[in-house]
């Protein structure tokens, strides 16, 4: 590191905490400034931070790791959940808006009635405001000690990397609790484009150099298999696309139909829940109205799934050239390696920059999204009710810097965090039809969400420790059945939700069709949605959009233009669909 690197990581940081001061003002007075920006951010802005939020310091590295396993198809094993993604944008964005909550756990005393809805509440406040998000946390430190340790050997070592890391956490904790959302939002803007520019800078200064040759260079050095864009689909039980040692991303039959036909609508995972909610609930209700909302979350379901991944993924396929000795497990370190070999001072600092910026623009949001679950969901629920909102405002500040000490306490105590992705999605396979189903079927009530809660762990725990030999992914074809069967069990034996509570939230909320129709035919007065048939073709036409800029970009990136262009038209056309459908719905 030259001192002009140094110098950009040091204006960087300035600019981050002046942004914090500027916006501590707005962030005062009410929790929904402090968590929700007043409700005024526009679509780009609520867009930029969700997709900021989603890039965080190990992102690059696991994408570098998947493509150097795997080739450019290892991304399918994310990749798949842009089909839930664009359920959220046309289904669930204008919702959550319309809600007018402050959290999506409050959202459950919304919709659902009684002890076993402000028990549900309570818990999930504590659940996924506490434990699962320091473990989060937790997991984005451990890839940002890994990035300084393949940075600095000869400063930063396993004893000392958590000081490190700590005081930047200590400083993002800081202008969060300062600022609150509004400061944390306009950061990940700021953030993002850093980050992406320097990955975008390494990319291109990597692929030219001698050793690589440039884009043709890079594919005349690489085996077919690592430039495939879809996986290998085989009937061959022995397919397995977890330990394929160097080789196209293997999927046998049953695998491909669990993560294209089962993952995206029936499991939850952070940051990619059926039917929304987490930190891009929180963005979608923060936006100024529903049509920020809905464009905020396509927005970024295209960023997230067709612009980012390509400068990583073109570092991933050099590193496979320039760092053939690094184990499977590895591969993910030829990113931080070309850092260090190929930047000329200056550049490696922006691209230090734009590590901390990505890792920074995570832990801010889940400091501010874990702390309002916190707060809004359980201290002000059950503790200490009809308090201030400065009251409320100041035990958020406070708590968004004990939440940072408790993500560091947990680091320490981490050693790895392989296999905590299939784990999640395993735990919460099944739970993801009832946060669909909640919003369009009156008899959907709390107990059948705790049923949809609880069911997957016991069913993961037998599979896990009864040795049957099913492996992730065909263990969502016994979870995810079993879940389902036990939560509709639990909703037809157990007593609906008071209809007093279901007509409240359907006059707020009116989602429409026939899984309302024995409320709506009660308040005719009510508007309800229509139109789903267009949703269904605008989904469809999100995915084919999408998908069609994902595969496009990078046709065109790695030489191939005719097919490119041909990507990028059909992505267009389903675009002008999309279009044309707002029109007829008066979202234009």
């Amino acid at each position: 590191m030259h001192i002009s690197d140094w110098l950009i990581v040091f204006i960087y940081f300035v600019l981050s905490f002046a942004v914090g001061i500027y916006y501590s003002k707005r962030s005062g007075g009410t929790t929904e400034n402090f968590f929700l920006s007043g409700r005024k951010l526009t679509w780009w802005l609520a867009g930029l931070s969700m997709v900021a939020t989603t890039f965080a310091a190990d992102t690059p590295l696991a994408v570098a790791e998947l493509v150097g396993q795997n080739g450019i198809a290892g991304n399918w094993l994310w990749w798949n959940m842009l089909i839930g993604g664009m359920l959220t944008v046309f289904f669930f964005a204008r919702l959550w808006r319309r809600a007018n909550i402050l959290t999506d756990v409050e959202f459950i005393e919304l919709r659902y009635s009684g002890k076993s809805a402000a028990f549900l509440r309570g818990f999930k406040a504590i659940y996924m405001g506490i434990f699962m998000n320091t473990i989060i946390m937790g997991w984005v430190n451990l890839a940002m000690i890994k990035i300084l340790l393949g940075m600095f050997p000869e400063y930063v070592n396993a004893d000392n990397a958590i000081y490190y890391v700590g005081a930047c956490m200590l400083f993002t904790a800081i202008y969060s609790a300062i600022s609150g959302l509004w400061g944390v939002a306009v950061n990940d803007a700021f953030q993002f484009l850093l980050a992406m520019g320097g990955c975008i800078i390494l990319a291109v200064i990597v692929v030219n150099s001698p050793e690589i040759g440039g884009i043709e260079g890079m594919k005349a050095k690489l085996p077919d298999w690592a430039l495939r864009f879809t996986p290998e689909i085989s009937s061959d039980s022995s397919a397995n696309n977890e330990t394929s040692a160097g080789g196209i991303l293997a999927l046998t039959i049953s695998s491909f139909l669990a993560f294209i036909g089962l993952q995206w609508w029936a499991s939850w995972y952070p940051g990619a829940e059926p039917g929304g909610g987490g930190y891009v609930a929180q963005r979608m209700m923060s936006a100024k109205d529903e049509k920020n909302s809905l464009f905020a979350t396509l927005f970024f379901q295209v960023a997230h799934y067709c612009i980012r991944p390509w400068p990583w993924i073109i570092v991933g396929l050099c590193s496979l050239i320039l760092y053939p000795d690094l184990s499977q497990s590895d591969k993910g370190l030829g990113f931080v390696k070309a850092m260090n070999d190929y930047l000329p001072p200056g550049l490696k600092g922006l691209l230090l920059a734009a590590f901390f910026a990505a890792y920074m623009s995570t832990i801010a949001t889940h400091l501010n999204w874990g702390t309002s679950y916190f707060i809004n969901d359980f201290y002000r629920r059950f503790i200490s009710e009809n308090k201030s909102e400065k009251h409320y405002v100041v035990i958020a500040r406070v708590m968004t810097i004990v939440f940072m000490f408790l993500s560091v306490i947990v680091t320490t105590q981490m050693t790895s965090i392989s296999g905590v992705w299939s784990f999640l999605i395993e735990c919460g396979a099944g739970l993801g039809l009832v946060l669909i189903m909640r919003w369009f079927w009156w008899r959907v009530n709390a107990i059948a969400e705790i049923v949809a809660t609880i069911t997957p762990f016991i069913v993961y725990g037998i599979l896990f420790f009864g040795d049957f030999g099913v492996k992730f992914p065909e263990t969502l074809f016994i979870i995810v059945p079993i879940t389902t069967l036990a939560w509709i069990v639990t909703v037809y034996i157990t007593k609906p939700t008071d209809h007093e509570k279901l007509g409240t939230f359907y006059r707020r909320v009116h989602p429409g069709g026939i899984g309302w129709k024995k409320i709506s035919d009660k308040m005719p007065e009510v508007k309800s949605d229509t139109g789903y048939f267009l949703l269904m073709i605008n989904w469809l036409a999100g995915i084919v959009m999408a998908y069609s800029f994902l595969f496009g970009t990078g046709k065109i990136i790695l030489g191939d233009l005719l097919s490119g262009m041909l990507f990028i038209i059909t992505g267009i056309l389903a675009g002008l669909l999309i279009k044309r459908n707002f029109t007829k719905t008066g979202w234009n």
